[in-house]
């Protein structure tokens, strides 16, 4: 699509280019897949799920018609399964797992999970209730997957929790943080709005250590779980980095999510910096916003690259360019301060860094430039240090350290989940993972409040 053709697109049609990309399944084709099935016993796909959804009983219980129980199947293990089903990187989880893989091809387990949590959110279902109330207050902070995932099961444990968000709204990441067209608002909401079906309460617009200080909640509440996640994209620490036209990604996205669509990319070019899944979110909005040309800039190689493999093949398929090996040197600009270009430089690969990929050093006298209209600035976030100290909690580099199984902090009142406790290099970040974290702290906390109370009844003061 050249500039020319593009010039007139109206924002209604730019709204369309938001809408969710792939179609869910229709109901034959759902019963056929389900069908196709074979409900292995010790199922591999449960196992390569983060999050250990009863695969073989979800789609089990489409095959025989009965929606209710395996959108309860799926949700009981995963409090935003929902999400996961349009988000996870399945051909490298369950269906990369799926012993069909080596006769014929893989269920569609992602698409099934799809169409089942579809059906609970278009009949309005509610899932799950809360558990006989036991007394005890929990605050967690943070409202996206891992601390909703924490704040249900501990609900279901009959725990009084209150979840404090920064946002206007609950979901984090899922609300945010992922393109419409692949996560529409709409199916976080609903995964929100089951939380606090469970009598949850969620203080929105509420940023701990500035709206409530860290003492009032260590005082007012029994645990505190952090799964603040991570906070904005940082500098790139070059010259330009404040002319008009140089973008943050998680604001960029986030404007996109929340319907603020800009007329100012149409068939303008546009470099987009960082090679991660943020940086994908980033490329392909621009080009359903109308953007002639984009390119994306990677001081590394496709093999040191963060993004799915999917979300690299549906970049290439938008027409977004990749040029490896490029890092940006200074941001140009015109007299009256918008982007017209940036300056790179050509780089080569060196020794591993500590994460395992290898060092890229720049190429001396390789310097060029890209003219550009707009930059858009992914690479990775930085992190909720000064609340973690606040907290006075034990971290490295804003990375907080926790037990392996029980996900306590060095302060045994507070449990963290999610990206604060995701260190670079180690495992993956996604969605599902975070959940499964949230409800592994949320056991922890009933397993040490249950502890407490069995022996309270061995031995009564």
């Amino acid at each position: 699509m050249t500039a020319e053709k593009i010039v007139h697109i109206s924002l209604t049609e730019l709204e369309k280019n938001f809408q969710e990309v792939e179609r869910g399944l229709t109901n034959q084709e759902a019963l056929e897949e389900a069908n196709r099935c074979l409900y292995c016993y010790d199922a591999p796909c449960t196992k390569a799920c983060p999050t250990g959804i009863d695969i073989p009983a979800f789609i089990k219980k489409i095959a025989s018609g009965n929606l209710l129980g395996s959108a309860k199947t799926i949700m009981f293990q995963n409090p935003v399964g929902a999400s996961c089903a349009r988000v996870c990187p399945t051909d490298e989880l369950c269906e990369g797992a799926c012993v069909l893989n080596d006769s014929t091809k893989p269920i569609m387990i992602g698409n099934l999970q799809r169409y089942a949590t579809d059906w609970a959110i278009h009949n309005e279902q509610t899932l799950f209730t809360p558990g006989k109330p036991n007394g005890r207050k929990i605050a967690v902070i943070g409202g996206g997957p891992a601390g909703l995932s924490a704040a249900r099961e501990l609900a279901r444990f009959g725990f009084d929790v209150t979840i404090y968000e920064a946002a206007d709204q609950a979901g984090g990441l899922n609300t945010y943080g992922i393109v419409s067209f692949r996560l529409p608002q709409k199916i976080s909401f609903w995964e929100v709005a089951q939380v606090e079906k469970m009598n949850v309460k969620i203080r929105t617009n509420t940023v701990v250590g500035k709206d409530i200080s860290v003492s009032e909640l260590l005082d007012q509440f029994d645990r505190i779980v952090l799964a603040a996640g991570m906070a904005q994209v940082p500098n790139l620490g070059i010259e330009g980095e404040d002319l008009d036209g140089v973008y943050d990604a998680i604001e960029f996205v986030k404007a996109t999510k929340t319907g603020q669509l800009s007329k100012n990319f149409i068939g303008k070019r546009v470099v987009v910096i960082g090679a991660g899944n943020t940086a994908i979110d980033g490329a392909t909005c621009s080009v359903r916003l109308g953007a002639a040309n984009v390119k994306i800039l990677y001081r590394r190689t496709m093999a040191e690259m963060t993004a799915y493999d999917f979300e690299y093949e549906f970049a290439k398929q938008d027409g977004v360019e990749f040029r490896w090996l490029t890092a940006p040197k200074r941001i140009i600009g015109d007299q009256n301060g918008k982007v017209i270009g940036i300056e790179c430089v050509r780089m080569k690969l060196d020794e591993p860094e500590a994460d395992g990929r290898r060092k890229a050093k720049p190429v001396e006298g390789s310097e060029f430039v890209i003219p550009t209209d707009a930059v858009i600035k992914a690479i990775g976030q930085t992190r909720h240090t000064a609340l973690i100290e606040q907290f006075g909690l034990y971290h490295e580099d804003g990375i907080v350290k926790v037990d392996p199984e029980t996900f306590q902090t060095s302060n045994p009142k507070i449990y963290a989940c999610g990206d604060i406790i995701f260190g670079k290099g180690k495992g993956e970040a996604m969605v599902v993972s975070a959940a499964q974290q949230g409800k592994k702290a949320a056991a922890a906390i009933h397993r040490e409040f249950s502890t407490v109370e069995s022996l309270n009844e061995l031995y009564p003061s």
